[in-house]
């Protein structure tokens, strides 16, 4: 939805500028188109579910590593995929890499998607932002996680995005309830989770 409203924001400003204006007006026309792409890129980035709030006091040393997709809303970027994992490492440059993991059982073949992370404020809150197509960024919001580090829920930037990670392949019936429950508060439609099936090494 983003990557489509500013390539409307692109059009338009292409636009305005083939019109006959002097110059100083189709200057003004651009920084006015350019200002409004970046509010658009920020505010999409920064959003999450009403209601919703990230974990704070979050450690991001202890959030690093290989975390299993044990449940998800399903989006086109997943689809046909088990065995998910999503991997957590430091770049060079600071921000996070993300590596994401899974086998396609319609395909019969493993896919794969590097992106990167960003903290939109303070690294002491769970609020990130992740990337896997240049500039354009999506919400990724820790709203639930255990002191151990070992069991996260996950929420994009609206409802139809959400995930519960775990640091194993299973997750104890008491923190799916509790995450379940979670969910179903902020307005999720948990009947529709997909619970991801981990057979393959």
């Amino acid at each position: 939805m983003v990557k489509g409203s500013a390539i409307a924001v692109l059009k338009k400003m292409n636009l305005l500028l083939k019109l006959n204006l002097n110059m100083n007006t189709k200057r003004n026309i651009q920084n006015l188109c350019i200002a409004g792409l970046t509010l658009l890129i920020f505010s999409s980035c920064a959003k999450m579910p009403k209601g919703a709030e990230p974990v704070k006091n979050f450690q991001k040393e202890k959030y690093l590593g290989k975390w299993y997709e044990i449940a998800r809303l399903d989006f086109k970027y997943e689809r046909n995929l088990d065995n998910t994992t999503a991997t957590y490492s430091v770049n060079e440059d600071g921000t996070i890499k993300v590596d994401n993991r899974g086998y396609n059982f319609v395909k019969k073949e493993w896919d794969q998607a590097i992106g990167k992370a960003k903290f939109v404020g303070d690294e002491t809150v769970g609020q990130l932002k992740v990337s896997f197509f240049a500039s354009f960024y999506s919400g990724y919001n820790v709203i639930a996680l255990d002191s151990d580090y070992t069991y996260a829920l996950v929420a994009g930037k609206n409802l139809d995005y959400l995930w519960i990670l775990s640091r194993e392949k299973t997750i104890p019936d008491s923190i799916k309830q509790e995450y379940l429950g979670i969910a179903e508060e902020l307005g999720y439609k948990i009947a529709d989770l997909i619970w991801v099936k981990h057979d393959k090494n």
